[in-house]
């Protein structure tokens, strides 16, 4: 049996990925995603490797405050 709650998260979930996708598409070069201070990028030989640490927590924090919001 579906809960309520359930089907609320699903909606909210699907409008923030529209939110998300719609600002990627046409707004996503404003915000440096990927290429913030502390993000690891090397390129040597043709071989390139990003690991964009510092975007992850950003990226964390701003859905744990979204979260917490949206919880209440």
């Amino acid at each position: 049996m579906m809960h309520p709650e359930f089907g609320k998260t699903l909606i909210i979930l699907g409008a923030l990925f529209v939110v998300v996708g719609a600002f990627m598409l046409w707004g996503g070069d404003r915000i440096p995603l990927g290429r913030l201070p502390g993000d690891i990028n090397f390129e040597r030989n043709g071989v390139r490797f990003s690991f964009p640490i510092v975007t992850c927590v950003v990226v964390s924090i701003i859905l744990s405050v979204l979260f917490s919001i949206f919880r209440r």
